[in-house]
């Protein structure tokens, strides 16, 4: 499918004008949304506003907008009041600078679109993308759309030209308020953290290569519901009490070739284990570590992590109820 352009528009500089089509570069689509609806009907909420003074539903008519200059003490405007205060576009965007690339701090960046040629412009579209990438600089442009003003960068991409919203110096934070303490960087400890750096090192970030592991599992458990099919349940065990209890589980998922990452790691080093549980898990453990003066893993808590399986079944069961019994409700 054909992507479609949003609005049309014109790259001013001097006396040059390239006519560009602009597109949304992110779906929001991609994401996955969820409607509030009734647990007992499944039927969607309709959302209300009620005054928090009168406490009565107050129709969209009658409502006004306010700015609180103080507390519980509001100015109002009207919709006309607002409409004339906002920014007039004229489909235009200025460009006032062109400036490096890196010089543009990218905590700066908003939203970002797509620019193509226009009718009659593929031939300035193409000069003026060309010429940006032999001098290594970006355009500083206004653009004024849908009543607000915009700084933006127009930049080169290999494809084309990105349009990319800019914020402003006050919508933009500074570190300083963090006020991060000071500390010495001794040459030891550096060397040993550029090695670590260098051993992970990559020459280019491929965003193929990673997935939204939480929104496929969301979609995963989504699409049981839809079949029908029973789903896990969130669960959570509590403190571990009994070193031994952990022994055994070890050496019950060793025997059950449950992959166990131990070998190779040092000191201080952590991982996780989840256990496949099914729509009725009766006994789950995720969070252990590993000291360099123990070969056993000591769990210091035991949390279920959502994930759809095989159920445990077996000596596995029987050994979650032999600790309840001895250990009281809550125990396993």
């Amino acid at each position: 499918m054909a992507a479609r352009s949003i609005a049309s528009l014109n790259l001013t500089f001097g006396l040059v004008s390239v006519p560009v089509k602009l597109f949304s570069a992110t779906q929001s689509s991609a994401g996955i949304s969820f409607n509030m609806v009734h647990a007992g009907c499944g039927s969607r909420l309709k959302q209300q506003y009620v005054c928090a003074k009168d406490g009565v539903v107050v129709e969209r008519a009658d409502m006004a907008k306010g700015y609180e200059f103080a507390k519980d003490q509001y100015v109002l405007f009207s919709n006309d009041e607002l409409k004339q205060l906002e920014e007039k576009g004229n489909r235009a965007i200025e460009i006032v600078a062109f400036i490096p690339i890196a010089s543009i701090d990218p905590i700066y960046y908003d939203k970002t679109y797509f620019l193509a040629p226009d009718k009659g412009g593929a031939r300035p579209y193409a000069l003026l993308g060309q010429a940006l990438r032999d001098t290594g600089r970006c355009a500083l442009g206004r653009w004024a759309w849908k009543g607000k003003q915009y700084m933006v960068q127009v930049r080169a991409a290999p494809d084309g030209l990105i349009l990319q919203q800019l914020l402003y110096a006050e919508e933009v934070r500074t570190m300083t308020e963090l006020e991060i303490e000071k500390a010495e960087v001794k040459p030891a400890e550096l060397s040993l953290a550029v090695q670590l750096i260098q051993q992970s090192a990559t020459d280019e970030y491929d965003p193929k290569a990673y997935v939204d592991e939480v929104k496929q599992r969301i979609e995963a458990v989504i699409q049981q519901k839809i079949d029908g099919k029973e789903v896990a349940c969130l669960l959570s065990c509590g403190p571990a009490k009994d070193e031994r209890r952990y022994h055994w589980l070890l050496h019950r998922m060793r025997q059950r070739h449950v992959r166990m990452p131990l070998e190779g790691l040092g000191s201080r080093a952590s991982w996780r284990a989840p256990i496949v549980v099914s729509a009725k898990p009766r006994f789950v453990i995720s969070i252990a570590s590993r000291s360099s003066k123990n070969s056993w893993v000591k769990a210091h808590s035991v949390t279920s992590r959502i994930t759809v399986g095989t159920p445990i079944t077996g000596a596995m069961s029987r050994h979650s109820r032999n600790i309840r019994e001895q250990n009281g409700p809550g125990a396993a």
